[in-house]
C-alpha cells in the first residue's frame, strides 16, 4: 500500500496565508482598463529580379542595409544591419552607447539561397510575430529575390495592406534601384 504523505504547516505558513488573502484583495481593488485583442494573421509574397548572382544579392540584402532600408526607430541610426547567421539579428543601433533595437532574429541562413528571420520588425511592443523569408534564385545573370511574409498575433484593421505596401516600397522602390545602380558593390 502506498504511503500517504502529509504536510505539517508551522506558524510561518499560517502567517503567510492572511498576507496572500490581503494581496489578492489588494490586486482586485486596483483596476485597469482591459482591452480585448483581435487575433489573426496574414501572409503574402513579393518578388523582384535584380542583376547579379544569388550570392551577390544575398550579400546586398544583408550586412549593412542602411543604403536601401529607410524605416527605422531612430531618425539617424548609427548602424543598421542584418547579421546573417543563425542566432544573428536584424539590428538598429541608435548611438555609440549601444542603445537600439533588435527587429528580428535570424533563424535560417544559407548564403545565396535563403535567409529567414523571426520578430516583430516595426511592431515592437505589439503582440505580433512576423516570419520573413528571403529566397534567392538564379535567373541567367540576374537573381529573383522572393520575400515571403507570414504574420500572426494582435492585428489592427488594415495592417496587412500597410505591411504589404511597405515591403513593396523596400523591394521595388529601394532595393532594386540600389542594386541596379551598383551601390551594393561600392
Amino acid at each position: 500500500m502506498p504511503k500517504l504523505r502529509t504536510w505539517k504547516l508551522g506558524f510561518g505558513a499560517l502567517a503567510i496565508a492572511p498576507l496572500a488573502v490581503l494581496l489578492t484583495n489588494r490586486a482586485t481593488a486596483v483596476s485597469a482598463d482591459v482591452r480585448q485583442l483581435s487575433v489573426g494573421g496574414f501572409a503574402f509574397e513579393q518578388e523582384v529580379v535584380v542583376p547579379g548572382s544569388p550570392e551577390t544579392i544575398y550579400d546586398a540584402a544583408t550586412g549593412d542595409i542602411s543604403g536601401w532600408w529607410d524605416h527605422t526607430f531612430s531618425e539617424s541610426p548609427m548602424r543598421l544591419y542584418i547579421d546573417a547567421r543563425p542566432g544573428g539579428g536584424f539590428w538598429e543601433i541608435f548611438d555609440a552607447s549601444g542603445d537600439g533595437a533588435k527587429h528580428a532574429t535570424v533563424i535560417y541562413a544559407e548564403r545565396g539561397v535563403r535567409l529567414r528571420m523571426d520578430g516583430p520588425l516595426g511592431f515592437s511592443g505589439q503582440a505580433i510575430q512576423i516570419v520573413i523569408s528571403y529566397d534567392f534564385e538564379a535567373m541567367g545573370d540576374s537573381t529573383k529575390l522572393k520575400v515571403t511574409v507570414n504574420a500572426a498575433g494582435e492585428l489592427e484593421d488594415g495592417w496587412a495592406e500597410v505591411v504589404q505596401g511597405v515591403w513593396h516600397h523596400f523591394l521595388v522602390e529601394q532595393f532594386k534601384p540600389y542594386v541596379e545602380a551598383g551601390r551594393h558593390l561600392q
